[in-house]
């Protein structure tokens, strides 16, 4: 039995995004009050007029103190989660819930990640040493990158075509960034440059793998029905869906890099619970996890977004640009606005708020707004062995 959803039984009426960066002059303190007093200020609420709160963080704290020390909150309860990089899809999915299911009026979702004054770079291995032989012993990095060559082996790509194809993933996604004031990296980079870029693992240069850094978002949701009580402008749930995998694709002969199955399974159940049957026609933009520029590739598959072996083609004809059929990260992506791990899912949602509510700026505004639904979607793990996370937006009831 798969999840029935909530379509439509839960509202988003304000956010709150920081700029992500190396942020040295801030903590996670600074970062969770700047996220959550704009989210507050949007639509003229207070934190003691939210019931309930969800601290999504995967390195910066271990429990709900965590928000309620900075924030000063008082009686309230805060619930810490962590799920990989997908820490900040699960604040919101589980506040959701909790709305939903008529335990509280009004719930608050954070993320946050305060990462670089550690020294924490994504390109680490695995956090333990292997013990029985069974652990994954290769970095991220090198985990994405064996995707590359088994796509196309598979579908007939030569080595050349997608390096060219990458390139243009990661060029799309700067482009973006660049047009973003809240992004990570800001400047546009040539297919050159990236084409000729330092290799980090296999064929995949330093171009191909996202940004990390520090940042927050936040959500305040209410009732469906409470929804314009705060705001004329609401972003309804129409699905969010979470898989977590077996972990069986690094023991499996049989998988072979060029999907994820877990993703898969999230998209087919988002889209049953939103009632979409066609993502690439009803959907007016795509907020995904492009961790690696791989990726991004195989997600626009896995989410129906292109025919299996088809995708590449779509990349290099502009489908999935910002001025394409479908924008996927117009915002510039994990690889452009930067990945602090905790508030990655939220802001990837801000980006949804943002372009379905007409508030993005003129120069990186999606042509299709007007079909009314945003996706987002956010992964934790590798190949083989990950958590999926897909959440569908709409600006319209029905």
């Amino acid at each position: 039995m798969g999840s029935h959803g909530i379509k439509d039984r839960v509202a988003i009426i304000s956010m709150g995004c920081t700029p992500f960066g190396e942020h040295w002059n801030k903590g996670a303190d600074d970062l969770m009050i700047e996220s959550t007093n704009e989210a507050f200020a949007n639509v003229g609420l207070t934190k003691n007029d939210i019931d309930a709160y969800w601290l999504g963080t995967a390195m910066s704290g271990m429990s709900g103190l965590t928000l309620s020390r900075p924030l000063q909150l008082v009686g309230k309860p805060v619930t810490h989660v962590i799920n990989h990089c997908a820490t900040g899809s699960e604040a919101l999915r589980n506040a959701a819930y909790a709305v939903a299911s008529g335990a509280y009026d009004t719930a608050m979702a954070v993320g946050v990640e305060k990462v670089k004054d550690s020294g924490y770079q994504g390109l680490v291995g695995a956090s333990h040493a292997p013990t029985d032989g069974t652990n994954r012993t290769l970095t991220a990095a090198a985990m994405f990158a064996m995707c590359a060559p088994a796509y196309g082996k598979r579908y007939g790509v030569s080595d050349a075509e997608m390096r060219e194809v990458l390139a243009h993933i990661a060029q799309k996604n700067h482009y973006n960034g660049a047009r973003n004031s809240r992004a990570q990296f800001r400047k546009e980079i040539s297919t050159e440059t990236i084409c000729n870029a330092p290799l980090m693992a296999g064929g995949l240069g330093v171009y191909d793998c996202s940004g990390v850094a520090d940042g927050s978002a936040s959500a305040i949701i209410c009732r469906a029905e409470d929804a314009h009580k705060y705001t004329d402008k609401p972003l309804y749930v129409k699905a969010l869906s979470f898989i977590a995998g077996d972990c069986s694709g690094n023991a499996d002969p049989s998988y072979d890099y060029t999907s994820f199955p877990e993703i898969y399974m999230a998209g087919q159940d988002a889209y049953k619970q939103a009632g979409i049957t066609n993502p690439r026609e009803q959907l007016a933009m795509a907020e995904v996890h492009d961790c690696f520029t791989p990726a991004e590739l195989l997600i626009m598959e896995d989410l129906g977004f292109a025919e299996r072996g088809d995708a590449w083609k779509q990349v290099m004809d502009g489908t999935f640009d910002l001025v394409g059929d479908l924008p996927i990260n117009p915002d510039g992506g994990l690889k452009s606005f930067g990945h602090p791990v905790g508030a990655s899912g939220l802001r990837m949602m801000f980006e949804a708020w943002l372009q379905l509510r007409g508030e993005a700026p003129p120069e990186r505004t999606i042509q299709h707004a007007d079909r009314g639904l945003a996706l987002t979607h956010n992964l934790g793990g590798y190949p083989g062995e990950m958590v999926s996370f897909v959440g569908i937006y709409g600006n319209e009831l029905g």
